[in-house]
């Protein structure tokens, strides 16, 4: 069994090794295929109990579209108001700039340990591992996360970011990381009531909470965190500070915009009608409050998005992040995340990595697709991937940095496309030759072992003659 090392795979450049590495991975494989049944069905249950999805789905759409097609309006209106609740925003052009922001604001703190929600924005970053540099200690308190960061892996999965491991892999990983003996980790709810009292620690000592944000609404400069654990409102409420970390298409005109966004991320994200904790947090805690941070920043990352708005790739902004092209890709449901080299897998991926990064960076990523258009089909955001997996392909080819084979192959199809008579005897030579040649070297015929087991197709041709005999 070949299992994928994780130092190996922060470059995207090196999916097909990646790949090749992760269809060979037992454990991998088994994950992979009890998450994605999982995901699916939960999808499929929840938009079959709502009347008319497509018509949520339009809202929402056309919701997303008016604040990207607003942007700098909507941005500049959340600040303001961020500011008038209390809070300070931050605008950050790149990674680097992100960091060395929030690590100011930890050292003015003179924080010691950092609690962490979910956040794609930081992992983007490497933020954890900044903040670690400058001798900060962070403690990821989704469970997943909590997971990989165990095993010093990056997430495979933009929901479930332990979703390739398996539960005797996170056994494992709890018995040689917590140190506390030999004890049953047999049961889900073993590992979870033990990570649950690791983590208890961390959120009570913890001098400051960096969050991630679903949405940031302008009209009342709220921030919006969806959960299912309840870590986001311990990680932003306990610490004396809160820290978000966003990307600018997050931001939404107000609350009535946030409501129809909200009705489609669960649903396509988890297979629910809402998230368990759907928390708006608005600035730092007032004289009457009880609880909550005393000091609250806003960090907006660039890191490109203003490029890709502008250009003819800007439907890929309204990506809300839910997963869902990433559990109905065949692709991705066959290597998982980590192949993909980046932070962000799946079809989703695909397309943000090499805009971001740079297509001579992430050349191999465009062509990791069948072309099936599931992923287009079930985005509640209608963002058409194949197209624009499609027009990077191009862009690789205008850059001559599509496969050598590939080109070679498409350049002689084309000249043969483009001569009938010739296209014509040149097919026929050709299938007259391949089915020459799979009878007498690909594909002899052999006997089986009298005791062997019928393969699927056996099996189904037996089937299809008996049914035939039937009629």
């Amino acid at each position: 069994m070949k299992t994928i090392d994780p130092i190996n795979t922060t470059n995207p450049n090196g999916f097909k090794n990646q790949a090749s590495a992760a269809l060979e991975d037992t454990n991998l494989q088994t994950a992979l295929q009890r998450a994605k049944s999982g995901f699916i069905e939960k999808r499929k249950k929840a938009i079959h109990l709502v009347d008319d999805f497509e018509h949520l789905k339009t809202q929402a759409q056309q919701a997303k579209q008016s604040a990207l097609d607003n942007l700098n309006h909507h941005l500049a209106l959340f600040e303001k108001n961020v500011v008038a609740s209390g809070g300070a925003v931050h605008r950050a052009k790149t990674p680097a700039e992100l960091n060395q922001i929030v690590l100011k604001i930890c050292q003015q703190q003179n924080a010691k340990l950092v609690t962490k929600g979910k956040s794609m924005v930081s992992e983007e970053t490497h933020l954890n591992a900044f903040l670690e540099k400058h001798g900060i200690s962070t403690a990821e308190t989704d469970l997943g996360e909590y997971i990989i960061q165990l095993a010093k892996e990056k997430p495979s999965h933009i929901i479930a970011p332990a979703v390739h491991k398996t539960r005797q892999q996170v056994a494992e990983l709890f018995k040689h990381n917590h140190e506390l003996g030999e004890r049953d980790l047999e049961e889900i709810r073993a590992l979870v009531d033990e990570a649950r009292a690791m983590l208890r620690k961390a959120f009570l000592l913890a001098d400051v909470g960096i969050t991630g944000a679903n949405l940031l609404v302008a009209d009342t400069g709220s921030v919006a965190i969806v959960t299912n654990e309840g870590n986001g409102d311990l990680t932003a409420t306990l610490p004396k500070t809160h820290i978000v970390t966003a990307s600018i298409e997050k931001v939404v005109a107000n609350m009535e915009d946030a409501g129809k966004i909200l009705q489609v991320l669960g649903r396509s994200a988890t297979g629910q009608a809402m998230s368990t904790y759907t928390s708006f947090f608005n600035g730092p805690r007032r004289t009457e409050d009880l609880d909550g941070p005393s000091a609250f920043h806003v960090v907006i990352l660039d890191n490109g998005r203003s490029d890709i708005l502008n250009s003819k790739y800007k439907d890929m902004m309204r990506c809300i992040k839910c997963g869902a092209c990433l559990n109905h890709c065949p692709v991705y449901g066959a290597v998982g995340g980590h192949a993909y080299g980046d932070v962000y897998p799946g079809p989703m991926g695909s397309v943000l990595t090499p805009l971001m990064k740079g297509i001579e960076q992430a050349t191999p990523l465009p062509n990791a697709s069948t072309f099936c258009g599931r992923c287009e089909e079930v985005c509640p955001m209608s963002i058409p991937l194949p197209e624009l997996l499609r027009q990077l392909r191009n862009d690789q080819a205008t850059k001559g940095l599509a496969p050598k084979l590939q080109s070679m192959a498409l350049g002689i199809y084309g000249w043969l496309a483009r001569k009938p008579r010739l296209f014509q005897l040149t097919m026929g030579m050709f299938g007259r030759v391949v089915k020459l040649f799979k009878v007498s070297h690909i594909l002899p015929q052999e006997t089986p072992a009298p005791d062997a087991p019928d393969t699927f197709v056996q099996q189904w041709k037996k089937s299809k003659q008996g049914h035939s005999e039937n009629e």
